[in-house]
């Protein structure tokens, strides 16, 4: 942002036993979670870099590769703030993608709709919540799974591989494996080995900047995050770059770290 303070800041974290200190500069006036994005994003990217490097050395390589978009047709978690970052994001596409994408969402949504897939979903997460003796992780597997096999790949896929790569939501970025590429499009415990991220940024986002539209949702999946935004206004509040920072280290750690953290200000 042209003109404007900044903050720079330390941020220290220990990622598998290993002490990590990142260098991070926010914005200093009150604003949007949505532009903090990047910054998380950033983060997350590096965090996702030490696990890759650690199963690297032990002898292991990522399987992942432009072209191979199996992983692309999963159930994808994303916060509220990520849906209104996508929803922007799918506005500010020249025609006529940006009609082309909207479609995609809309017809995605409706299928599962139509199968009553969110319905089945809702009820699993009802019963693990409340602890019903009927809820099992394995019938929660299966309903996963389901959306899988039904074949719809994500709105932003073309040519098998991803068109909104920089901008591509948190879990996708932490979503890595070194088994091989042809499993995934039929992915079970025995035949993926996905790369273990000691910390999940994905989660943590989950609980930032949450607003009363969010109330009684967990996450929302990619496909409804078109629907989602037209049908609620965004009630996010502003807060300095340093405090949204704040709210998701906080998360991450899961600890609050403190209003008066020693930052930097610099402009």
């Amino acid at each position: 942002m042209e003109n404007q303070e900044w903050v720079t800041g330390n941020i220290k974290l220990t990622i598998s036993g290993q002490p990590v200190e990142m260098e991070l500069t926010v914005p200093a006036n009150p604003i949007k979670p949505q532009r903090m994005l990047p910054i998380f994003q950033q983060m997350t990217n590096a965090v996702v870099k030490m696990s890759v490097d650690t199963i690297e050395s032990d002898g292991d390589t990522i399987s992942c590769k432009a072209g191979c978009g199996a992983c692309c047709r999963q159930a994808v978690p994303i916060s509220e703030v990520e849906a209104y970052q996508i929803a922007e994001l799918v506005d500010a596409m020249p025609e006529p993608r940006r009609s082309l994408i909207k479609k995609r969402f809309a017809e995605a949504l409706a299928h599962f709709v139509s199968i009553r897939w969110f319905d089945e979903l809702t009820d699993l997460k009802d019963m693990a919540y409340e602890g019903t003796p009927g809820f099992s992780p394995a019938a929660f597997t299966e309903t996963i799974t389901k959306y899988m096999r039904q074949g719809i790949a994500c709105p932003f896929l073309e040519d098998e591989s991803c068109s909104i790569h920089p901008e591509r939501p948190l879990v996708c970025r932490e979503y890595l494996v070194t088994s091989p590429a042809e499993n995934c499009a039929s992915p079970t415990q025995e035949t993926i080995k996905r790369v273990p991220i000691v910390l999940k940024s994905s989660k943590a986002m989950l609980k930032v900047g949450q607003t009363r539209n969010f109330e009684g949702l967990s996450s929302l999946m990619m496909i409804e995050a078109l629907d989602f935004v037209e049908r609620h206004s965004d009630e996010f509040e502003e807060k300095t770059g340093e405090r949204w920072a704040a709210d998701f280290f906080g998360q991450l750690a899961n600890t609050e770290i403190p209003p008066n953290a020693d930052m930097t200000k610099n402009r």
